[in-house]
């Protein structure tokens, strides 16, 4: 398969994600509804760090397979290691701890001097209503960004064996590839929609979140085809792994509020689900 033909049906691969994107425009929708939406999502993304964590693990295995056949140092797995600690840190208490810093900086507007004080406190108490929905919508379409960014180093990594598979002349498992991370990639749109619970992105807002999370699956095409670097292909999947149980831990957490446990539940087993079976027609093709 040429340069050119892995490129773009890697594009094709990435830009399946933007079938999903569209659900978040729907309008009226109740909180059992939201609810289901947000569970499914967390079960999508509850395969995705399974699946993430099983290459990551796979790649620290085969090094460890080595370093008993005396093919490889205990330094290169001791070293490969500590990328994925590092990368999987960064992930989960990394943007915790960014995501604390951005809303650190964000502060009240002081009142105007020699303003007179009951006035100003009825402004505050009228405003008070505003600030408070403009910050759930402010952090429910950060948690989506968030959302799109995990599933973009999974769908990097993901560019990286499609790019690998067709350099190395197996065109049909590259195809194979290019088809199940396709479908996949079509559920993952629902992932970042799902737990934005109310709140109606606009059409801009979906456009970069979903170059944000597809486009990795192009650019991961091109590195892979180029370079097959085992260290770079880990740290991406840690990077995934702790950003993706990051995420979860939000939407579980913002989601609480609305009840509707047990449906829930039965949700994030359909996601979960769904991704399984999605993924079930690469490992057909051997990938």
């Amino acid at each position: 398969m040429s340069f050119g033909e892995t490129v773009g049906l890697g594009a094709i691969a990435g830009l399946t994600i933007f079938l999903g994107l569209p659900l978040g425009r729907i309008k009226g929708v109740d909180d059992r509804m939201r609810v289901c939406l947000a569970m499914f999502s967390v079960g999508i993304l509850a395969f995705i760090f399974m699946d993430v964590t099983k290459h990551g693990e796979g790649i620290l295995e085969t090094a460890v397979t080595r370093y008993r056949a005396d093919t490889a140092s205990f330094g290169h797995v001791l070293g490969l290691f500590a990328l994925l600690a590092v990368g999987f840190t960064l992930g989960t208490a990394g943007i915790s701890a960014a995501e604390r810093r951005l809303r650190s900086r964000r502060t009240a507007v002081p009142p105007i001097a020699g303003g007179d004080v009951a006035t100003v406190a009825g402004k505050e108490e009228l405003a008070r209503p505003h600030d408070v929905a403009e910050e759930r919508r402010r952090r429910a379409l950060q948690t989506g960004m968030v959302i799109a960014m995990a599933i973009g180093l999974h769908n990097f990594a993901e560019g990286l064996a499609i790019g690998v598979s067709a350099k190395a002349g197996a065109v049909g498992l590259a195809t194979v590839l290019i088809i199940g991370f396709g479908l996949h990639n079509a559920t993952e749109g629902f992932g970042i929609v799902g737990p934005l619970g109310g709140e109606r992105p606009s059409w801009s807002w979906l456009g970069r979140a979903g170059l944000l999370a597809g486009a990795p699956t192009f650019l991961g095409t091109l590195v892979g085809y180029q370079v097959n670097s085992s260290p770079l292909e880990l740290l991406f999947y840690a990077l995934a792994g702790g950003a993706v149980l990051y995420v979860i831990g939000e939407i579980w957490t913002g989601m609480r509020r609305y009840g509707h446990h047990t449906l829930g539940l039965y949700l994030i087993a359909a996601g979960f689900l769904v991704g399984v079976a999605t993924d079930l027609i690469v490992s057909y093709g051997g990938g």
